[in-house]
């Protein structure tokens, strides 16, 4: 069946029951949402476009650095309050609400990678949600990331307990990660990881799933099967998702219960198609791409500025004539469709390795 014959699926920001019932959905047809950063409205339209022309699920996400751009470099954002950060990822669930319906597809709204020192920002956003639930009946973002993987596992797992238990009255969806996405993200560099923190173990997830499970079902693993932030040449990165698989039978073995884990694939951008569809058979129901994006974003105006450089070096005069304007060519409305136009080339192209297209 097509995810629009899930009971109650709608367009526009979906949460709770609906946001996962459509992740199990994906789980059951062999593909994967992607889920993309997002820094600006722009980037927002960019997203929710792409999901329209393909009449096809997407998610926004928001990163903390990514957040605090959203609500303006010039905010304070203080260690231990990152007041900018809350602001511009509530900000931008608003702003992704609004507009979601006219694009005519379901979206989740999601937040990312949270590391133990920025658990002030999880808060702020927690209680937007609480606000929001306690007026609207469900909360202001569809799910959020923590990712306590620097931290030992047992911590890990305690404090995700603690976290899912406060969501878990108004089915708001937690990612975790267990294990370490290698590589330089958002100003997290885990470049130099040891080699072993790359790849989880069947025991580590499992203890995520005996931890969680009692409190919610709503919760996604984001494991890690030597996953790096970032593009890299092929060979440089040794990626072994048939590791989910194996977690997969392991919890099985405990459960029961076929599939019984719902992974997430951090560092999509780069992957190898082959990498993607072993995931995608292992119960990767998310993935996240931000670094094919920003350059996608970055070529749209590299190929503008190219293309129309004679008429973007001075307000008045061009190769046409000394007198002519150029206005039409350094209006930001011009150069950042541009920008939009390459961008939801690529978010489609996500969509597409994904198998998040209609048949």
């Amino acid at each position: 069946m097509s995810f629009w014959d899930i009971p109650g699926m709608k367009a526009g920001v979906v949460t709770g029951d609906l946001a996962w019932s459509l992740l199990q959905h994906a789980k059951s047809n062999g593909y994967a949402i992607p889920a993309f950063n997002c820094t600006s409205s722009s980037t927002i339209n960019s997203v929710l476009e792409a999901g329209a022309k393909l009449n096809r699920p997407v998610m926004v996400q928001f990163s903390e650095g990514g957040a605090a751009f959203m609500a303006g470099k010039s905010l304070p954002n203080e260690k231990g309050k990152l007041q900018a950060s809350i602001l511009g990822a509530v900000a931008g669930a608003h702003l992704v609400r609004a507009v979601a319906p006219a694009y005519g597809i379901p979206v989740l709204v999601h937040s990312d990678h949270c590391a133990k020192k920025l658990l002030p920002w999880f808060d702020g956003m927690l209680e937007a949600d609480e606000a929001f639930f306690k007026a609207h009946g469900e909360p202001l973002f569809s799910s959020h990331m923590l990712d306590l993987s620097e931290e030992p596992d047992e911590e890990n797992i305690a404090i995700c307990k603690k976290y899912l238990t406060r969501m878990a009255p108004m089915k708001c969806i937690l990612e975790m990660e267990i294990g370490i996405t290698g590589g330089v993200e958002d100003g997290v560099d885990n470049s130099g990881t040891a080699s072993e923190k790359l790849y989880s173990t069947p025991e580590d997830v499992w203890a995520v799933y005996a931890g969680l499970s009692p409190i919610s079902p709503m919760f996604t693993i984001a494991a890690a099967f030597g996953n790096v932030h970032g593009v890299y040449k092929a060979g440089n990165v040794v990626l072994k998702p048939e590791l989910l698989q194996d977690c997969q039978n392991y919890a099985k073995s405990k459960t029961g219960t076929d599939r019984p884990l719902n992974f997430v694939f951090h560092g999509g951008s780069g992957s190898e198609k082959h990498h993607i569809a072993t995931a995608l058979a292992a119960g990767v129901v998310k993935m996240n791409v931000d670094t094919d994006t920003q350059w996608a974003y970055w070529e749209g105006l590299l190929k503008f500025y190219k293309a129309k450089e004679g008429y973007l070096q001075v307000q008045i005069g061009n190769p046409e004539g000394a007198d002519k304007p150029n206005k039409s060519y350094y209006d930001p409305r011009k150069w950042i469709r541009e920008c939009e136009v390459t961008m939801v080339a690529r978010v489609q192209e996500s969509c597409q390795d994904l198998s998040n297209v209609n048949p």
